[in-house]
């Protein structure tokens, strides 16, 4: 024995010594057998190199051990574990058993262990023996195990609790890595696999509690005779593994942050989409059959454009641990020739099928995304054509989503604006049962919108100190997320805009380039550029008032008080999610004006009219559609308000025939009864000079409020509407109130307001009389005392 062997053995012994009554290590129950003992001191790294030679038997081959000679005098035979540096510098743990076979100086591995740990052939390590004392132990493994030989696979069901078994009896104690291949033989079927660590987890003594240890993560340990394993079928491997001892792989990739989606407004919507499509995959595949359930195979999206559908089916793409995405949109898989459409359906679906006949429940999921799907699935029977290929088209993806031979390792997301459209044979349970509507984000999920797109400003601080997201998001009510993205470009267009010199060319002075920041009025400015597709109308309320509102009587405030009234409860009550009112009186009355100011001034962030000036020249189903889509449109927002105006106008009414559209009439009998969907609330306002007309054709009872408007009666309410105009001084008011007396009206505002502002174009002496003449000269004087 050399010097330095004689060294190394006395501290060893001593070291022993020292260390021989360690605290005690406490296992759960199931756990209670030999265990590895903490120790705080080890001893001097020692180390000695060695050759490295082939592995000179079978039976050596599947120890999975770095195997040394039965003579060696550094590794002896009472060293169980030894640290091998190969030629790069890194270090391998190891376990270690000897053989007559093997030479002095020399170490023998397997070729799986040579290739893992980078060992060439007759070249030398440096080998360090480890004390046992230092090993964690394996609390639970996971393998993937493979057939050794591709020529001989067997399809006879693996059972994983033998497999359990005979790896337990012939690798107890040796120690294994994460990412370690090695060699097993599995006697009970006569079969070799080819394996390797994913995981282990180890006792964590450090952090004991209740007497009992902690797991952790760990990268090496020994296999304990109660140790937890789990096998894992390898990719694209034929085996097929049955039993309790069956590991699976999560759906859910394990680096996944849900935190860092990107995407905002949209933590219900996704909850819901989790819990119904994904909560089945996440639990292990034999639990899931003893429950005797099939996983959700589709996902329908849909909702207005720019809502996040094509985002979250994105998310669910990078979420999943499955195979990569196939991404098409509808108008894609039709084709010019006759079958190729067909064809194009199958050929998504076509590796999903291959891996599902070849690897069972070990396939991966298959994931394939569908936008525009209403393009290829319309419902059947209603496109024209000879051909019937949006038929046939159908017909081939429901049989491969849910046909006679049914996948288990698909899931289908589909994506459309027009829900309506779809065949409702493809939203049946089975298919695309998870049906989940992308609807406009709330006020807070506006502000975290638009945090995720100022996030990069933010953080290069680009964005100034006085932005309040806040208070844009109050302003930005019914904008979809594409439109919220579309503010923060225009804001900082605006803000590089200032910085650009007003010359004959277009720079900017590189210095000032660097100071550029988006400042709060940069977002404010862009909302006059930015206008929300499902927000308030563009047409110009104050068009129907364009002198205000002249609350010239009793009457003025009352119609104002009840619309107001009905706009507070539609706004605060759930309980009546539709309203309609009513408001009738003569031509003239100022009906469009009451109703157009209550909407103007409602702050509801959906509001549309609907009057006959923008149907002109549409046919009767045009019209239809055209009222219909509104209505539509009017669903989506959480609160919206239309305004039917001149009802009679709107359905074609006419006195001589009489006549009028049967079609248009039927549908606003059944949209002004038809209730908003689920949280939704809907306030609709009408107008009509000819309410003996509506009472004849049924659609008086279909407004559940009626609110008579009234004309000027007495002769103090043209003078307070005159004082309002201010036209006439005080003087001339006194010399008409005069003139007028106690005579009785029937003046509709509208009416008076043309008059008074015909006397404004004369003189000012001519004035009073000009007013008085126009009075009689449109009759609307009685001339009796009444």
């Amino acid at each position: 024995m050399d010097h330095v062997t004689r060294v190394y053995c006395t501290i060893l012994q001593r070291w022993r010594r020292a260390s021989s009554e360690p605290p005690p290590l406490v296992l759960p129950h199931s756990q209670q057998t030999a265990s590895p003992q903490p120790h705080t001191f080890l001893p001097p790294a020692m180390s000695k190199p060695y050759i490295i030679d082939k592995c000179p038997g079978s039976e050596l081959t599947f120890t999975n051990c770095a195997i040394f000679s039965t003579v060696d005098d550094f590794i002896t035979k009472s060293i169980k574990y030894v640290i091998i540096k190969n030629p790069r510098g890194i270090d391998y743990k190891i376990s270690v058993i000897h053989s007559d076979q093997v030479g002095r100086s020399r170490v023998t591995f397997n070729a799986l262990h040579r290739n893992w740990a980078s060992l060439p052939l007759n070249q030398k390590v440096d080998v360090t023996p480890i004390p046992e004392g230092s090993l964690d132990s394996i609390e639970s493994i996971i393998v993937d195990i493979d057939f050794f030989s591709k020529k001989k696979i067997s399809n006879d069901p693996m059972d994983s609790e033998c497999i359990t078994n005979e790896f337990i009896q012939k690798f107890t104690g040796i120690l294994f890595s994460v990412g370690m291949p090695f060699a097993f033989e599995f006697e009970m079927k006569k079969t070799v696999f080819s394996a390797s660590v994913k995981e282990i987890k180890v006792f964590d003594i450090a952090n004991q509690v209740g007497g009992t240890a902690g797991v952790r993560g760990g990268i090496t340990g020994r296999l304990l005779s109660t140790t937890n394993i789990k096998f894992l079928a390898s990719e694209h491997s034929a085996i097929v593994l049955v039993g309790k001892n069956k590991g699976y792989t999560s759906v859910i990739s394990p680096d996944w942050d849900f935190t860092k989606m990107g995407i905002g407004g949209l933590d219900n919507e996704f909850s819901t989409i989790f819990r119904r499509a994904f909560a089945s995959r996440v639990f292990p595949p034999d639990i899931v059959k003893q429950l005797g359930v099939r996983h959700v195979k589709g996902i329908l999206l849909f909702g207005p454009p720019g809502t996040g559908k094509t985002l979250i089916a994105r998310k669910i793409g990078q979420m999943l641990n499955a195979t990569e995405p196939k991404i098409v949109n509808g108008p894609q898989i039709l084709d010019k020739y006759v079958g190729e459409s067909e064809a194009n359906i199958r050929k998504l679906f076509a590796d999903a099928e291959e891996e599902e006949k070849a690897r069972g429940s070990n396939s991966r999921l298959h994931i394939i995304i569908f936008d525009e799907i209403d393009a290829i699935c319309k419902q059947r029977g209603t496109v024209g054509g000879g051909t019937g290929v949006h038929d046939t088209v159908v017909n081939q993806l429901l049989t491969k989503i849910d046909g006679v031979e049914q996948l288990n390792n698909i899931l289908v997301i589909g994506m459309t604006n027009r829900r309506d459209l779809i065949d409702d044979a493809l939203t049946r349970p089975g298919r695309m049962e998870v049906q989940m509507e992308i609807g406009l984000p709330d006020e807070k999920g506006r502000v975290d919108i638009l945090k995720i797109h100022t996030k990069s400003m933010r953080e290069s601080k680009l964005l100034h100190d006085e932005v309040n997201l806040k208070e844009i998001a109050s302003k930005t009510k019914n904008f979809s997320g594409a439109e919220l993205e579309g503010l923060v470009r225009c804001a900082v267009s605006t803000a590089m805009n200032s910085l650009i010199k007003g010359s004959n060319k277009a720079e900017i002075d590189p210095t000032e380039a660097e100071n550029v920041r988006i400042t709060h009025d940069d977002f404010l400015s862009s909302l006059d550029d930015i206008k929300p597709a499902f927000g308030r109308s563009d047409f110009n309320f104050s068009s129907f008032f364009p002198n205000g509102i002249i609350e010239w009587g009793d009457s003025v405030r009352e119609v104002l008080q009840y619309g107001n009234l009905l706009i507070s409860q539609i706004k605060n009550s759930t309980k009546t999610p539709l309203l309609t009112m009513l408001l009738h009186g003569a031509p003239g009355a100022g009906k469009s004006a009451f109703a157009a100011y209550l909407m103007a001034n409602s702050d509801l962030p959906f509001v549309k009219i609907c009057s006959p000036e923008q149907m002109i020249g549409y046919s009767e189903m045009a019209k239809v559609q055209y009222i219909r889509k509104m209505f539509e449109d009017a669903y989506k927002s959480p609160l919206s308000c239309i305004l039917l105006d001149d009802i009679e106008r709107i359905i074609d009414y006419v006195a001589i025939g009489p006549r009028f559209s049967n079609n248009v009439l039927q549908c606003l009998l059944v949209l002004l009864k038809r209730c908003p969907p689920m949280g939704r609330r809907l306030l609709i306002f009408g107008t009509t000079g000819l309410k003996d007309v509506l009472t004849e054709m049924g659609m008086l009872n279909a407004f559940m409020a009626n609110q008579h408007v009234s004309v000027l009666t007495k002769p103090d309410h043209v003078m307070v509407a005159l004082q309002e105009l201010e036209i006439f001084n005080s003087n001339d008011l006194e010399k008409i109130r005069d003139r007028i007396g106690d005579r009785r009206f029937h003046l509709p505002i509208k009416k008076l307001l043309m008059i008074a502002e015909f006397a404004r174009q004369v003189d000012e002496k001519e004035r009073l009389q000009q007013l008085l003449h126009r009075f009689e000269d449109e009759g609307c004087m009685f001339l009796d005392n009444m």
